[in-house]
């Protein structure tokens, strides 16, 4: 296991694999967002920057400004559904900028968009909170591209903390972990 100052080998391929799942993941989710602020695309614009990303165009200064605009939309979400939702936009948007460097923070690049999507289903979810987060970690698990695995293989596990997303993050972790 490579120690926190350690550097990884990671690919423009793998980096857009990475990415294109974390857009995927957050779109799932979109639409808890978009009920409640139908007139604010900061989460959507996020979420398809990722997709350009991952399709093949270049990341750029507008691309990390758009998961900082997500990011600061999950201040004005008015529920903690919408927040998880915009948070797992920005960590979409985020994704694309993952450092190839040994640290358990870049875990929560890796996996947080899936995390913080689980965790806006749970917060809608009527008697069965547990059972929609599972559905929705499932879901990431299954989609994962084998980029997801092979760069989480590279880097120490995800770090203790973090509340229900962090738990969400090391299920994940240990699930795709090569």
């Amino acid at each position: 296991m490579p120690t926190e100052t350690e550097k990884i080998e990671l690919s423009e391929d793998e980096l857009r694999e990475i990415t294109g799942y974390a857009a995927d993941c957050a779109r799932r989710v979109l639409a808890i967002f978009e009920r409640e602020l139908p007139d604010d695309t900061r989460p959507r614009d996020a979420i398809a920057g990722a997709e350009a990303f991952a399709a093949g165009e270049r990341r750029t200064t507008a691309l990390r400004q758009s998961a900082w605009a997500a990011h600061k939309a999950v201040k004005e979400a008015p529920s903690p559904a919408a927040a998880d939702a915009a948070f797992a936009a920005s960590h979409a948007a985020a994704a694309a900028f993952l450092h190839p460097k040994a640290s358990a923070h870049q875990v929560k690049h890796v996996l947080g968009s899936a995390a913080h999507a689980a965790r806006a289903e749970e917060l809608l979810a009527d008697g069965d909170e547990r059972g929609a987060a599972e559905g929705t970690l499932a879901w990431a698990r299954q989609h994962a591209p084998a980029a997801v695995s092979a760069v989480l293989g590279r880097l120490p596990a995800a770090p203790a903390g973090g509340g229900r997303v962090g738990e969400f993050i090391r299920d994940l972790d240990a699930a795709l972990r090569v």
